[in-house]
């Protein structure tokens, strides 16, 4: 494809100097120098760590056909290509790539959930209900994405992909001939043009908490980011007959700022029989969740496997989704009872080390901590065993209300590390620890200190007695532990089970005979 071809899909550009762009050929995109092939076109970000304008000398080394920037200085040493100057960089990779993969999210049918919890075990209820319709769907979350038969992993502590590898699963999804897409979409992504280009007919609002305000700076602001996969719904892409649906949680607080928001049909759920969609005879009993689904048009006798009655708003956006999109009632009562788990949601481990639970669950906001160690309660006769800390260089003000809630939801608190980066995970615990502290907690005696997760893990697990729980949360799916900034192997299953296996040992090794 030339450069002038590419270049027609962006709203507005300029070619500095006296270059041509008619018979530049493009040989791909790039925006990390690092996989930057000979003939791509070099997308300038600035990002959080690092700015790709500083990179452009090495570009034009790898052999870059041309160089867009939202920066004109510091640009004449590389007037040897055609230099484009855009407004913002990360908004035109958005629409550059769609148009380089030939605008796949035009030939689906997309669905983006948004908010603060819920988002993946709602997306992947989206996603199983409507494959299991006959309606060939793929998906993106945080944990990987589905294409066809293919699981491809996302990336490390990722919610929403980049740009470049959102358009490339889409047109992969296309290919697999796929129907829908179910793309997770993070406020990250949406405050950093991830997703300009996705073109959504449905947009799903989960709920909306403090979290990520270390990026955001403000609730206001976190509200503002996530109201922007509203305004890309408004403005999307028409399809024919493709209606465009806003789908809310009626008993969220930002619910009306959301439904100012213009689409063709508007749905609402949650537990008060003022939503569209709502819920009642709601009952959590041996590993089953069960309850009454009110729709427009009739009632649905649910039960699911997943755990926690916090999940009856999940279900009812699925549901809502699915009753969007024309799927049959039975075919909806059977995919939520016909779906098992969702990896590191609420996930319970098996094991034969006695009578007692193990948990894991991606739990890192104060309220996802509550929800989780309420619904552990409800099922465990003894204490609770909670392990979890709190990422460095991320939203700060969660750290002491995550510890307030432990304190008063889990009876053994094992404070440890969670990504600490570049910050200090003493630092870190001693901030949940004062949390632990105002509810009333003891060093020592409810809550301990121990910085290697590892070690606070197995501590929980080697502790625990019959009739009793261990939850680990925060990090679940994830493949990494970031220390500084190296990414370090991580796997919470295989730590857990080592865990196990170390418990096992003790249980069954027998006490040397005395001796006469």
């Amino acid at each position: 494809m030339t450069l002038q071809k590419l270049l027609e899909n962006l709203k507005d550009y300029a070619v500095l100097g006296n270059k041509s762009i008619h018979e530049i050929e493009i040989s791909g995109i790039s925006f990390d120098t690092r996989n930057l092939k000979k003939g791509n076109l070099f997308v300038a970000i600035k990002g959080i760590d690092a700015d790709g304008h500083n990179y452009r000398i090495n570009a034009l080394e790898k052999g870059a056909s041309a160089v867009l920037v939202e920066d004109e200085q510091r640009v004449s040493e590389i007037s040897k290509v055609p230099v484009i100057k855009v407004e913002n960089s990360r908004e035109a990779l958005s629409y550059l790539t769609a148009a380089w993969c030939g605008f796949p999210a035009r030939k689906l049918k997309i669905i983006g959930v948004t908010g603060t919890d819920g988002k993946t075990t709602t997306s992947t209820l989206i996603h199983h209900i409507l494959n299991k319709a006959g309606h060939k769907t793929g998906l993106i979350t945080s944990i990987n994405a589905v294409i066809g038969d293919r699981v491809l992993e996302t990336g490390f502590h990722t919610t929403t992909p980049d740009a470049l590898s959102l358009q490339k699963y889409l047109a992969a999804m296309v290919a697999a001939g796929s129907e829908y897409a179910v793309i997770e979409t993070s406020s990250h992504g949406l405050a950093q043009y991830r997703v300009e280009a996705c073109e959504y007919d449905v947009a799903v609002l989960t709920n909306i908490t403090s979290e990520h305000l270390d990026y955001h700076k403000s609730r206001e602001e976190y509200i503002q980011a996530k109201a922007h996969l509203f305004e890309l719904l408004s403005l999307s892409y028409k399809k024919e007959n493709v209606p465009k649906i806003i789908v809310l949680n009626y008993d969220d607080a930002p619910f009306g700022t959301f439904q100012k928001f213009e689409a063709n049909k508007h749905f609402s759920y949650g537990l008060s029989n003022n939503a569209d969609f709502w819920a009642d005879d709601i009952s959590q009993k041996e590993g089953l969740l069960k309850c009454t689904v009110h729709t427009p048009k009739e009632k649905l006798k649910i039960t699911s496997h997943l755990l926690g009655e916090y999940n009856v708003y999940n279900v009812l956006a699925a549901i809502a989704v699915a009753y969007s999109q024309n799927i049959p009632k039975e075919k909806i009562i059977s995919a939520i009872e016909s779906l098992q788990r969702i990896k590191g949601r609420m996930e319970l481990i098996t094991h034969a080390q006695g009578n007692f639970n193990v948990i894991i669950d991606f739990a890192h906001t104060a309220n996802a901590l509550e929800q989780a160690l309420r619904t552990v309660r409800s099922f465990t006769k003894g204490q609770i065993h909670a392990v979890f800390g709190s990422a460095g260089l991320r939203d700060v003000q969660k750290r002491k209300e995550m510890g307030k809630v432990a304190g008063k939801f889990a009876d053994r608190i094992y404070i440890t590390s969670e990504d600490p980066r570049t910050e200090s995970a003493d630092d870190i615990i001693e901030e949940i620890a004062d949390g632990c502290r105002q509810s009333g907690r003891k060093e020592g005696k409810d809550f301990f200190r121990i910085p290697d997760r590892e070690e606070a893990i197995e501590k929980a697990i080697l502790s625990a007695q019959d009739g009793e729980s261990v939850i680990a949360c925060g990090k679940a799916h994830e493949t990494t532990m970031c220390y500084g900034t190296q990414e370090l192997p991580w796997s919470e299953y295989l730590v857990v089970q080592n865990a196990l296996k170390k418990r096992e040992l003790m249980l069954t090794e027998k006490p040397a005979e005395k001796k006469e």
